[in-house]
């Protein structure tokens, strides 16, 4: 025990650590969504969660886990039914090509996939999740298994995101794409960048996105502008001092973003760009399921300024 906490440099996760060995033991699966959100959210950012009042960008969050129910969102965070709302609004040529769906693992002709594909759940976020690179070195029996695994998780008990509660769970395979040319010249790159637009209302306030996420430094995050100007804040990871240069499509993509969260009191919209072309990631309501902390806190009020919630609310 004093080994783990030692390895920690920040004071606060210290506590982190201790406060989850605790929340561990507690039967989240009897308590209210409402009760097992403020439980989380003490734990995990240090104060108290105000339903009543919401302010900060964590507590909007919540509130709208709770609160704007909308039944076209269970569509959005579906994997496989999203294809068709972004095809409708925005076109087919943003979505990357697909190559099969099935409802078990047993149904995949994997001697039918080429040589590099992407397998994932339509319904929750990496557990079964496999990034082919080369079909050669696949063990199907271990995919499989964790194809399973992935479809028996339960990704709306995690942290109460009930969208995820009625998708009808599947299996998706898709053309694997990727950085044609990397930052070190060497030709294809196994590293794909997604850019993730934060919108509020319909409007893109920032984005961020995620580098050395394989690397011995651990992943690292920064967040931008819409003309890419660093801001000044980090959520939970540490941000990079690598210059980061921007996509080449961000306006579009941005334009893209817009279109696709109008209506929505926020939404991150996901996309990847792969030798000059744009192709659509996925729609997050939840991001780091409101328990990320700001670093200064203050961001945590600007960004939930910005949030303007919804008077009308929605059942289960």
């Amino acid at each position: 025990m004093i080994r783990i906490l030692q390895s920690y440099k920040n004071p606060r996760h210290i506590m982190l650590h201790i406060r989850e060995r605790k929340l561990r033991r507690v039967d989240l699966s009897q308590l209210s969504d409402e009760d097992c959100l403020k439980l989380y959210f003490r734990t995990y950012l240090g104060y108290k969660l105000d339903l009543n009042n919401p302010q900060t960008f964590n507590e909007k969050i919540q509130w709208l886990k709770l609160y704007d129910r909308n039944p076209e969102y269970t569509k959005l965070v579906d994997k496989y039914l999203v294809r068709d709302f972004v095809k409708e609004k925005i076109g087919g040529d943003y979505l990357i090509p697909l190559i099969g769906v099935w409802d078990r693992p047993e149904d995949i002709d994997f001697s039918s996939l080429p040589n590099k594909f992407v397998l994932k759940c339509n319904h929750n976020s990496g557990k079964g999740m496999y990034i082919c690179h080369d079909k050669s070195q696949l063990d199907i029996n271990q995919v499989m298994a964790g194809l399973r695994e992935g479809l028996n998780e339960d990704y709306y008990m995690r942290c109460r995101e009930w969208p995820y509660k009625n998708v009808n769970r599947k299996i998706v395979c898709e053309e694997y794409i990727s950085d044609k040319n990397d930052e070190s010249g060497k030709g294809e790159s196994n590293h794909l960048t997604d850019y993730k637009f934060m919108c509020f209302g319909g409007k893109v306030k920032c984005e961020f996105i995620c580098v050395d996420r394989f690397e011995k430094t651990g992943i690292r995050i920064n967040f931008y502008d819409p003309e890419w100007n660093l801001l000044p804040f980090t959520r939970h990871y540490p941000s990079t001092k690598k210059e980061v240069p921007p996509p080449v499509n961000l306006k579009k993509m941005i334009e893209l973003a817009e279109i696709l969260s109008e209506g929505i009191p926020f939404v991150r919209v996901d996309f990847y760009e792969s030798d000059g072309r744009i192709y659509f990631g996925e729609m997050t309501f939840y991001p780091g399921s409101g328990f990320e902390e700001f670093t200064p806190f203050r961001w945590d009020r600007t960004l939930g300024d910005w949030i303007e919630l919804p008077s009308k609310t929605y059942g289960d």
